[in-house]
């Protein structure tokens, strides 16, 4: 009787499996799910805890051991999707981007959405003129900060802050001038609004970069927006098809395919080839969600599509969400009283933490990272005690900002536009958890120590940048030359 009931609770602990989700302020959500739940059930959860309602522009991203990214299908087995053993380590993000984020109902949501941008400015994702990355940065500061003190705030107390890729100090002090002189009295909820105004003017709003080459083996970046389909390539955006213009989304092996029609009847076809099968099938999902929300106006016109031309071949696939008419409807109806805010303190973010040229400081605890860094920071002492999430730097980097933007006069209509004076490339960004040989050699020097090592730590922001001394671009298996680009834009986000 006692070894039945022995061998009954080793299998009901066999059904049950622990998962933690980063969550954008960088905190974890921590939970035991059962073997068969679904990727709704832990969505629901996280949604709860965060008392968040607007939760259709989120979503639960994760890497599979191959280093391919992926977003959590609600409608399937949770345990099904995950090709790694437990525990799970997942994160949420946003996935459809809302198309004006200041008319967002709730001011959790706007925030929420504010930790994304301020990630995706961060990693380079989010590309703008000076001018407006100095404001940008200002807005963030004037929210985690509040108003300029001189005697809390010391001299070049910006540059203490790592806002994007790359700093210059002339951007630096612009960025000091504006939070000392344009900001004062904003509370954190107006400046995160203004941020979010301002962000959503960019070209690269709400891109999610997809690391391919064109016909020619020139590399490209593609992304859907809230707008419609864009290619990035060089310093510039060669192709923009606005939604209702897309017609068709194609894929074989690595071969990705976009259909559209044009004005005037112009039919064209766009291909593109992924790193590998995986990533172009992972390519070709997202186009078909991002499509689905944005360009239906309800959710009963979804449709099952198939990746091949003939439909009983290749994958098929299906959005199971609301689209985003159907989203702002719902938003509209939301009456409640506004849920309490608890804002990054002084938890310090894992996906920007203070950058150092060095080795990444696996050795301190990390509730203890801030405070070490901090502390050897002359004239910071006030720093010390205030409430902030925006990474702080030790190191005064180069003199070179991050790519920028050019003026937006350039009609969004048109498909060729330059969108910085140099090429864009994410991977320039100086992120603080390489995935390359580097990030190996530190999980497994953490596994040595005890601690295991999770998926974010392993893979900070679904790839890392190449580690110091790597003068070449490696491929997405690492081995080639020639696959620059694919290795180091597998982002977290």
């Amino acid at each position: 009787m006692l070894s039945r009931f022995m061998s009954g609770s080793i299998r009901n602990l066999e059904r049950e499996y622990n998962c933690t989700v980063r969550l954008l302020d960088d905190t974890e959500y921590t939970c035991t799910i059962q073997r068969d739940a679904k990727g709704q059930y832990l969505f629901d959860l996280i949604c709860h805890h965060l008392n968040l309602l607007e939760k259709d522009y989120f979503g639960i991203r994760y890497v599979d051991p191959d280093k391919q990214r992926h977003w959590l299908e609600f409608t399937k087995s949770i345990a099904k999707q995950m090709k790694s053993q437990p525990p799970f380590t997942m994160c949420l993000r946003v996935k459809f981007y809302p198309p004006d984020p200041a008319a967002l109902k709730e001011e959790i949501t706007r925030y929420l959405v504010f930790l994304q941008i301020k990630r995706d400015l961060y990693h380079g994702r989010l590309l703008c003129k000076t001018s407006d990355a100095a404001m940008l940065a200002a807005y963030i500061l004037q929210a985690e900060i509040g108003d300029y003190d001189p005697g809390k705030h010391p001299e070049g107390y910006s540059s203490k802050f790592q806002f994007f890729p790359k700093h210059s100090e002339k951007l630096e002090r612009r960025i000091a001038d504006i939070h000392k002189t344009e900001l004062i009295g904003q509370t954190p909820e107006t400046s995160e609004l203004n941020f979010l105004q301002k962000a959503q003017m960019l070209e690269t709003y709400g891109v999610d970069p997809h690391p391919c080459k064109d016909v020619s083996g020139n590399p490209a970046f593609l992304a859907f927006t809230p707008f419609g389909f864009v290619v990035l390539q060089g310093n510039k955006r060669v192709h923009f098809l606005k939604w209702n213009e897309v017609t068709k989304l194609k894929f074989e092996g690595k071969t990705f395919h976009i259909y559209a029609n044009q004005k005037e009847d112009k039919k064209i076809i766009l291909t593109y080839f992924a790193p590998t099968p995986e990533a172009c099938k992972h390519l070709w999902k997202c186009g078909v969600e991002n499509q689905a929300f944005y360009k239906l106006e309800k959710s009963s016109q979804v449709r099952t599509v198939s990746s091949s031309n003939l439909f009983f071949k290749g994958s098929r696939f299906r959005y199971s969400g609301r689209v985003a008419k159907e989203v702002m409807e719902q938003s509209a109806k939301i009456k409640r009283e506004p849920p309490e805010i608890h804002r990054a303190g002084l938890v310090p973010s894992r996906s920007c933490p203070s950058i150092t040229h060095g080795p990444r400081l696996s050795s301190v605890p990390r509730t203890r990272r801030r405070a070490v860094h901090i502390s050897i920071m002359e004239g910071l002492e006030s720093l010390r005690d205030s409430a902030h999430s925006t990474p702080v730097r030790s190191v005064s980097h180069g003199e070179s900002f991050m790519p920028r933007s050019r003026s937006q006069a350039t009609d969004a209509s048109e498909g060729s536009a330059v969108i910085s004076d140099e090429a864009y490339s994410p991977s320039d960004s100086v992120l603080p958890t390489p995935v390359a040989e580097h990030s190996m050699e530190l999980a497994v020097s953490r596994q040595i120590n005890g601690a295991p090592c999770s998926i974010e730590e392993e893979k900070e922001s679904e790839a890392g940048t190449p580690t110091h001394g790597e003068g070449g671009d490696f491929g997405a298996d690492g081995r080639s030359a020639q696959e620059g680009h694919f290795r180091y834009f597998y982002f977290f986000k």
